[in-house]
């Protein structure tokens, strides 16, 4: 009598259904993304998927999760590694860092800053504060610039009462979380991640020019101009 060969089973079915969604993602794009599609690929039942994401948009939704803490993940390490005295070189060390991480985790990176999925709309409970979360570290690491009197508030265009108000908020949001900052700062935070970010989703996106052979000297440079623009550290 012959015996039917058992399936192996998975032993963190969640883990190998987003890893195969990832790897789904690299080869057809994130609008491709089937529960179905992925259930083929680990020959389990798709109803066996369903008992983790009933729907491709809560799939979507944790990768989103995923990539953000990954991302955060990636800037805490790199202020872990240096002395909290040295604030111009965690400054610097998380700029190379953002840029680093993207070139590494290209679709994670395209998945939560790249090009929307169509029909899919993310719940901002769930991934606003992970993408907060993400930007915390640059945002600790500013205010720390501007605790030590290093950021060159004076340079800023006065703050108009408009964005005075959307940046209050945003201090709002970011108090909850026990970082206790300033609205400048805050500003800061955001214009020197918009700096960065145009920079790497140009070169991810392959829409620098020819003659820019090497982008990462690029980056470096717009680095070494954001210390020297607002923070005060060129000296």
């Amino acid at each position: 009598m012959v015996r039917p060969i058992k399936k192996k089973q998975i032993q963190n079915l969640q883990e190998a259904i987003k890893e195969t969604a990832w790897k789904q993602i690299a080869e057809f794009g994130a609008p491709a993304l089937s529960l179905r599609a992925i259930a083929r690929e680990l020959k389990i039942t798709a109803p066996a998927i369903y008992n983790y994401f009933p729907r491709r948009d809560d799939l979507v939704t944790a990768l989103i999760v995923d990539a953000f803490n990954s991302l955060a993940d990636s800037q805490r390490q790199v202020v872990a590694n240096i002395s909290a005295s040295k604030l111009e070189a965690r400054f610097t060390a998380q700029g190379i860092a953002y840029r680093e991480w993207a070139l590494e985790y290209e679709q994670r990176y395209q998945l939560i800053f790249g090009t929307p999925i169509p029909g899919y709309v993310a719940p901002e409970d769930v991934t606003t504060p992970a993408a907060a979360w993400a930007l915390t570290p640059l945002i600790e690491t500013i205010q720390a610039l501007y605790e030590a009197g290093k950021l060159r508030v004076e340079r800023l265009p006065k703050l108009m009462p408009a964005l005075k108000s959307m940046l209050v908020a945003w201090k709002g949001f970011v108090d909850q979380s026990g970082v206790d900052v300033h609205i400048e700062s805050l500003y800061l935070a955001y214009a020197v991640w918009s700096r960065v970010h145009g920079l790497v989703s140009l070169e991810l996106s392959h829409h620098t020019p020819s003659f820019i052979t090497d982008p990462g000297e690029i980056f470096r440079r717009e680095i070494e101009s954001l210390k020297n623009q607002f923070v005060g550290l060129g000296e």
